[in-house]
């Protein structure tokens, strides 16, 4: 990802209101209900109605028509809507309801929700503002002015104990006389289960992924028509009646004129343009159960913009990053659909299959994601066909590279392709650089399974580097594009959530990077300086934009020192262990960071839980 400090750039930078999530510090009270009888069984389901609120007041009773809204003065956590409780700042008592029904037999009920508060009181001693939650009966928890904090946080709750029962689930807030304290609430719900715990995966629809995509440039490259479809299985036992497609380089244009248009959908109907225009609801023509598939297609159209970005144009070149819309992410916290960041990366995606027929100019070289076969198209044409298996995104670039090619030590084909201005020299140098650092990472942590690997040369780009799988876009540096190339094992085959956990793609690849490079990270945790409490290693994105000066110091620096650190702790061996072993089984999967820390914990004797609290590693 991007792989050096920011320069300061022309266009308007996504402003996000919601900062990082920190530990909010009020106590829940254990719910204890009179006790129902179970039934035999359980239908796992998630049972809280329009959770999201991005189908307005659906579901929900509210004491007044402005707590549901997606009015200015606080953000979402997911879509557009979200309800504000308070922040008047007089005398008042809002409330939100919903009546639900968790089923007979299931041995797990888990109440969540996300929490934002802030607050202009100024005491660090009386709760003077309150928001309660209850269901039924029960308080399950009180948070006041005194847990104001920068982001959303999640909080969740056992509720097990209300099988069998239709209970009212309330949320209310009061504010005293002077000073507003705002309670904001999104992504509500309610999961019951049997009491088995899937494979982490299969909870993340929907699965398996195909994408079969035909398109058609103009003369230049910067003009591309055609149509995709995408094929997809439902992994969750709760039926899929929608998908979003994530649209991400609208971006880079406006709603009136967006550089992503998607039309005469086919298989469902399109709804609103939302997240900036960056996601596209489908309704689905037939809701989907668990292990159905379906497919829609759409006709596609692709401008990119001038700029050497990762989605713009460099004179006679193109750069095609993040164009082709992918399906975004459901889990048990709802539809991923964070916004863009031109800080770091929001992509969040699973991996997928794609097979993407480039139909352009003779006079262009079109390196691709996967692998590439050209055939001759109508006079003057070529067709390059490119196919990928288990990736997460398709990248491509089109212009009159200059392009040499070599072969790694354990067999990887590497193009390089360069634009006007690098020197041959420079180029046999990145070719060189790409061989080593391929062999190298896939000696660390699995064979690059990618087939070929190309890199993409041009020392405009502003942003330092960027990855896509088998495909980077670079400077000429070695460091900038062994770490390019690292994000082929961190992001690329070990997903993660890009948004929410940048540390867990861009720190475990600068520590990549220092391995390769035989950097050791001695004594660099010893520079750390914290910015302030809020500040860890495992903020989100939306911390980051509003940090944006801190980013590369914490996520890059800070994250590859705490893994070098970490490595002193386990040992040389056990840490290149661990590692290899993780990457293995997450292969094409997904990571958190529960998961590596208890992946961490069981390779070693010692208790790393002060390790996690001095390093600021949370989740």
């Amino acid at each position: 990802m991007r792989s050096t400090p920011h320069k300061a750039v022309a266009a308007s930078v996504l402003t996000v209101a919601a900062l990082a999530a920190v530990s909010l510090s009020a106590t829940p009270v254990a719910a204890q209900p009179p006790t129902a009888p179970l039934a035999a069984a359980c239908t796992p389901t998630q049972v809280v109605t329009n959770g999201g609120f991005e189908s307005g007041t659906s579901s929900w009773t509210q004491s007044s028509s402005s707590v549901i809204t997606s009015r200015t003065g606080q953000t979402a956590h997911g879509g557009t809507s979200f309800a504000w409780l308070n922040g008047v700042g007089s005398t008042h008592t809002d409330t939100l309801s919903q009546s639900v029904t968790i089923p007979s037999g299931c041995s797990t009920a888990t109440l969540t929700f996300w929490l934002h508060i802030d607050t202009a009181e100024t005491t660090s001693s009386t709760a003077y503002d309150k928001l309660t939650a209850k269901i039924g009966s029960t308080t399950l928890a009180t948070y006041s002015n005194l847990n104001k904090n920068t982001g959303y946080v999640q909080k969740s709750f056992d509720v097990s104990a209300f099988a069998g029962q239709t209970v009212n689930l309330a949320f209310t807030g009061t504010e005293d006389s002077s000073l507003q304290t705002s309670f904001v609430l999104d992504d509500i719900a309610l999961d019951t289960s049997g009491g088995t715990t899937p494979p982490a995966d299969s909870t993340r629809t929907p699965s398996a992924p195909s994408y079969t995509v035909s398109l058609s440039s103009n003369t230049s490259g910067t003009v591309w028509t055609g149509h995709e479809s995408a094929t997809f299985t439902n992994a969750s036992s709760t039926a899929l009646s929608e998908v979003y497609l994530r649209l991400w380089d609208n971006y880079h244009g406006t709603c009136s004129a967006p550089p992503i248009t998607v039309s005469n959908v086919t298989g469902g109907t399109a709804g609103a343009l939302s997240v900036a225009c960056t996601a596209l609801k489908i309704d689905l023509s037939t809701p989907l159960a668990q292990g159905q598939t379906a497919t829609i297609g759409f006709d596609l159209g692709i401008t990119v913009p001038s700029g050497a970005d990762r989605f713009g144009y460099d004179g006679s070149f193109s750069f095609i990053g993040n164009a082709l819309p992918v399906l975004a992410v459901k889990d048990g916290s709802g539809w991923h659909l964070d916004p863009y960041t031109n800080n770091g990366e929001s992509f969040y995606s699973l991996a997928a299959d794609f097979k993407v027929t480039l139909d352009h100019p003779s006079t262009l070289l079109v390196p691709a994601t996967g692998t590439s076969v050209d055939t001759s198209g109508s006079s003057g044409r070529t067709v390059t066909t490119a196919t990928a298996s288990q990736v997460r995104d398709f990248a491509w670039a089109a212009g009159p590279f200059t392009k040499i090619s070599g072969t790694s030590t354990a067999g990887v084909p590497v193009n390089i392709y360069s634009v006007s201005g690098i020197s041959s020299s420079s180029a046999q140098s990145m070719l060189t650089t790409a061989k080593s650092a391929v062999d190298a990472h896939a000696a660390r942590f699995g064979a690059y399974p990618y087939g070929e690997l190309d890199a993409v040369i041009d020392n405009n780009f502003w942003f330092g580097g960027m990855e896509y799988p088998g495909f980077v876009l670079d400077l000429v540096s070695t460091t900038a594009l062994t770490h390019e190339i690292a994000h082929q094992w961190w992001y690329g085959i070990v997903g993660d959530d890009e948004y929410n956990s940048p540390w867990l793609d861009e720190a475990f690849t600068d520590y990549a990077t220092d391995l390769a490079l035989n950097k050791t990270g001695t004594s660099c945790w010893n520079s750390v300086s914290w910015a302030s409490s809020n500040e860890k290693i495992t903020n989100s994105m939306a911390y980051w934009d509003a940090n944006s000066s801190r980013y590369s110091t914490v996520i890059y620096g800070y994250g590859k020192c705490a893994l070098h650190d970490l490595r002193r702790v386990l040992g040389d061996t056990a840490m290149a262990k661990l590692l290899k072993d993780y990457a293995t089984s997450h292969w094409y999967g997904v990571s958190t960071t529960a998961e590596f820390k208890a992946a961490a914990q069981a390779a070693t004797s010692t208790d790393l839980t002060s390790f996690w609290t001095q390093h600021r590693i949370e989740g």
